[in-house]
């Protein structure tokens, strides 16, 4: 009996395992199944603040200690990456979208910028960049840091561009969030102390598993309505991708030119990071309470977000034949 018990587990784990192996390609594939299947994301949109809450202590739990201790040595770029990230990107998207004035033409899309802008970076964005062959330490630690600091910043650039407009308030943000990381860092460390850091580094593509399987709820939610939006309004589909697109490309380009001091590799990584805002955390901190316009520019901001490794390897691939003449 506890071998036919020991077998029924070991079968969902390899299947997991073999999900964790599929890598980009799985996430991909979850933005055709949010897409194909509205009915699935109507099903899982309730659920998107425990995914949420999830995909972080999946994060939490494995991060590498001692390459944070390593760069906390060295705090000047720490304090510049973090800096530009949670306080210098918010600012410019708020000002430029002020000057154009999409908070009076478009009061819903301005909400989905500045709430993409005020995130902190997605927990996967310093894995992706690994995937891409970039060095990731520095984004890594950049990640921790805008974590820490989004309950801080998230509250405070509400209340300079939106004030009372907002349904909840700055402050009822800032502690929801401090609240949900705070959750989610004491049930990580809780289960890094049960099992032990080389038990889940050991077990890493069933977790990617998980990652993956708990990433379709958030993918699913966010995705839903798209195919009906693509049908009905066309040409604002097309308009809020070239803008998430565009969006996207500058916050890289943006940030590579900042750092390109550190080399183009870790400003890449940089830039990948500064570019992959975690809009679920956002989400899930105002209760998904948003409107249709602000969900669907999440769903298409999602495009550039997920194809990244494939739309940056060739660049990626001419950073490094340059650093191989250059050695």
């Amino acid at each position: 009996m506890p071998a036919a018990l020991l077998n029924c587990f070991a079968l969902p784990v390899r299947a997991l395992a073999w999900l964790g192996r599929q890598g980009t390609r799985a996430v991909a594939a979850l933005v055709l199944i949010g897409i194909a299947l509205p009915p699935l994301g109507e099903l899982l949109k309730p659920y998107v603040a425990e995914a949420i809450f999830l995909l972080l202590v999946i994060s939490f739990m494995r991060v590498d200690v001692a390459a944070l201790r390593e760069h906390l040595r060295r705090p000047g770029i720490v304090i510049a990456a973090s800096a530009w990230t949670m306080i210098a990107v918010p600012a410019m998207i708020g000002i430029g979208c002020l000057a154009a004035g999409v908070d009076k033409s478009s009061p819903d899309l301005f909400l989905a910028l500045m709430l993409q802008a005020v995130a902190s970076p997605m927990m996967a964005a310093p894995a992706l960049a690994a995937l891409m062959g970039l060095e990731s330490t520095l984004a890594l630690i950049t990640l921790v840091t805008g974590t820490a600091l989004v309950p801080l910043t998230a509250p405070l650039f509400a209340w300079m561009f939106f004030g009372t407009a907002l349904t909840l308030s700055p402050l009822a943000l800032g502690l929801k969030l401090a609240l949900m990381l705070a959750g989610s860092l004491g049930v990580a460390m809780t289960i890094r102390w049960m099992f032990g850091i080389a038990a889940i580094r050991r077990h890493r593509e069933p977790i990617d598993g998980v990652n993956i399987v708990i990433l379709l709820v958030f993918v699913s939610a966010v995705m839903g309505s798209v195919a009906g939006d693509l049908w009905s309004d066309p040409l604002q589909v097309a308009g809020l991708t070239l803008l998430a697109f565009a969006t996207f490309f500058a916050l890289v380009g943006a940030t590579m030119l900042v750092f390109r001091r550190l080399g183009h590799q870790r400003a890449l990584a940089l830039g990948l990071l500064v570019s992959q805002r975690n809009m679920g955390l956002m989400v899930a901190a105002t209760g998904g309470a948003l409107p249709g316009l602000t969900w669907l520019y999440f769903a298409l901001s999602q495009f550039p977000i997920y194809l990244s490794p494939q739309l940056l390897k060739p660049i990626v691939g001419r950073l490094g034949a340059g650093g191989r003449q250059q050695s």
